[in-house]
Order: C-alpha cells, then structure tokens, then sequence
C-alpha cells in the first residue's frame, strides 16, 4: 500500500522518520556547540584582549541574538524549500564561523564572528530542526520532538568537556580552529541526509492548508498569546540558569558547586524533555506545557527558603526536572492548532522570544540583585513572569477544552 508520503517506510511515524530523528539529533549535537563554546572560552578570550568582564560578554550577547534571529529566517526558508539546503548553509556558516573567530584580532572581531555566524549557523540545529522532525510523526510527535530539542542539552553537557584538554593544551585559538573543522566535517554530511521533504512540500492532498485543531483563535493571535507565554517563561528559568554560579558564590559554596548544579540541571532537563514528550503525546501540547510551567514556578519559589548545600542540588534537579520540557511543549502546540506548512516559521518566532526571554531575564536578574544585593527579588521577579506564562497557557487550555466540547 502507497500513501501521500510515498511507500510506507516513508509514512509518518515509520522506519525513514526514526532514522531522520537519529541523524537530527546528531547533527543538533554537534552544531550545539554555538551555543556553548564561546561560554567556555571566554575567560582565556577576555584575558589575551585585556578586555573588561562585560565588553567580553558582548560575544555571548551577539551570539545569542544571532541565534534568535536565525531561528525565524532558517524556519522561514525550510516552509519554502525544505530544511536540507538551509542546514547545509547553516553548518558552513557555523564551521566558518568558528574557523575565522579563532584568528580574531579584537573582542569586536570575534563578537562578530559569533553573532553573524557562528550564532545564525546553530540556529538551524534548534527551532528549524524541531519543526522540520515534526512533520514525520504523527502518534509519537511529542517524544520525536522532545529527542531532537534533547540535542541541545547534549551539547552543552559534552562539548564544555571536550574543549577543556583543547584548551589546557592549545588555547582557545586551537580549540576554536579544530571545532570548526569539526563541524564542516561532520554536519555537512548529516544535513545532506535530510534531503527527502515532507508530504506538505510535494503538492500532495492539501496538507498544512488548515489547523489541525480549531479553538476560535487564529493562528496569528495564537503565535502573538505564545510569544508572550515564551518570553516571560524564559525571563522565569534563566534566573537559576544564568546565576545559580554567581549565587553558589556569594553563599559561599565556591563556584565549582554552583557549575555542577548547572549540569545538574541540564541533566535534569534531558530526562524532563523525554517525560514530557511522552506525555505530550497522550495529553497534548497545552496541558504539558502547562504542568511543566507550574512546576518551575514551584521550584523557584523553594530556592528562596533552602538556600543550604544539600537542599540547593535537590532544588535545582527539580528545576531542571520541571522546566527541561517546556520550550519543546511550544513546537508541538504550534503543530497542532497551526497550519503544518508554516511551522518553520511560527516554530523560530516562538523560539525567538524564548531566547529574548533568557537573554532579559538573565540582565534583569543581575540587575535586581545590583539593586537589592541579593538574589531573592530576582526569584520572586522570577515568579512573577513565570505567573504569566501560566495564564496564557491556562486561557489556551480553556479555549482548547471548550472547543472540544463546541466540536463534540
């Protein structure tokens, strides 16, 4: 038996997509380390440029806008042609990136490298990717989704490890070279795999022409309520993500136990995206959404009574635990009350307000505790943005169930 998708190893759900999640994950491992490299070099960097701490963060700062603006015109380019010739674009611009970085001869020189390369080239291996591995699944989109955003955890949790002998022996010039080479070598490869397009890309039936589920929203006032839902959850988790080092610190725990914490987290993170996309897919996109948001504002709220040793590790592995789920949550929403051939687009517009939320919520939090002089109305500001995620998630709930029952 044939169907739109061509013979059934093809069909969603089927061997062809499972082999494609494979290769998704991988080449989101590698070209991860975007995200993560010029966080690990960036102290050797900051010292050979004689730079001070926040002239230096300029790079950190310009690759995350990079990636953030990525995210919207990869995810656009894969609606209209598919997501291979995107990615292979992106993975040159990422080995590039990190090539002509590593003969930087100023802080500014490598900012730019980060930002217009190295940053808008692993854009494609976060949003774009996730959008792109759930048109092949159907039944198991949820968990589909949540392996491929696992990628990005990976890459945090393995590439800092891999860096560190680089560094010690060769400096972060070096280290930046061989990654580059690295991920020319690799990614090109892996995004040539993903050639084959999605039924909606064929002309086939009319797939994508209309929402898959229908709540009486359009799908721009949908982005517009995700958009604010993805803003404010992430101005919520980047207060722990971005500080719980600088809070181990100035507890006195030494900065060490502040780092193991944070991997403690993305850990974490990894097993919750898992859970959550099994979940997702039995109750959907909204409802796990929801329950991930609760839970980070409960975790939030703990770190502001147990601030010992002992309770900060268990706190921050239920963090991890409670919000490792969320952001994935926002793809499959998007694919289920949004047309299928726009998904890259509204997929990368509700990552970019995730990445503006961590990016503002990570300076807010700083900026408070200059403030105040301590970390405790950075959590509650934490709270109070996380509260606002969960209404708009609650209000799409209500829509959601009460157009079940209109359709019922």
């Amino acid at each position: 038996m044939r169907t739109n998708y061509g013979p059934d190893r093809y069909a969603p759900d089927g061997a062809y997509a499972w082999l494609r999640l494979g290769i998704s994950l991988a080449l989101a491992t590698i070209g991860g380390v975007g995200m993560w490299a010029i966080v690990v070099v960036l102290p050797a960097a900051q010292a050979e440029f004689g730079a001070g701490r926040g002239e230096a963060s300029l790079a950190y700062t310009a690759t995350m806008l990079g990636f953030a603006l990525g995210n919207v015109v990869v995810g656009r380019l894969i609606d209209r042609i598919g997501f291979m010739w995107p990615a292979l674009v992106s993975a040159t611009l990422s080995g590039a990136g990190f090539i002509l970085a590593s003969y930087a001869p100023s802080i500014g020189t490598l900012a730019l490298a980060q930002g217009l390369l190295i940053g808008a080239g692993s854009s494609a291996t976060f949003g774009p990717l996730i959008a792109d591995i759930s048109h092949w699944f159907d039944r198991r989109r949820g968990i589909a989704v949540a392996v491929a955003a696992c990628g990005n955890y990976l890459a945090g949790a393995l590439w800092p490890m891999a860096m560190q002998p680089l560094l010690v022996a060769q400096g972060w010039r070096e280290t930046y070279l061989i990654i580059g080479i690295v991920c020319l070598v690799t990614m090109l490869p892996l995004a040539a795999m993903l050639g084959r397009r999605p039924a909606h890309h064929s002309g086939s039936g009319a797939a994508g022409a209309a929402p898959v589920k229908d709540i009486g929203l359009s799908p721009g006032a949908i982005q517009a309520l995700l958009v604010v839902a993805g803003l404010a959850c992430c101005v919520a988790m980047s207060m722990p993500q971005v500080h719980i080092v600088a809070y181990c610190a100035d507890l006195g725990y030494g900065v060490a136990r502040g780092a193991e914490m944070l991997s403690l987290m993305l850990g974490a993170g990894i097993i919750s995206r898992l859970a959550s996309g099994f979940l997702a897919d039995r109750i959907g996109g909204i409802p796990t959404l929801l329950i991930g948001s609760v839970l980070q504002g409960l975790s939030l709220l703990f770190y502001i009574p147990f601030d010992g040793l002992a309770s900060l590790y268990v706190v921050s592995a239920m963090f991890g635990l409670a919000q490792g789920g969320i952001v994935p949550s926002y793809a499959i929403v998007v694919r289920e009350y949004m047309p299928a051939r726009e998904a890259g687009q509204r997929v990368g517009i509700v990552i970019m307000a995730t990445i503006l939320g961590m990016a503002l919520g990570g300076w807010m939090s700083g900026f408070i505790y200059d403030q105040t002089g301590s970390y405790a109305a950075a959590f509650l500001n934490g709270i109070a943005w996380n509260l606002l995620n969960v209404s708009v998630m609650t209000l799409l709930l209500w829509r959601s169930t009460r157009g079940r029952r209109v359709a019922a």
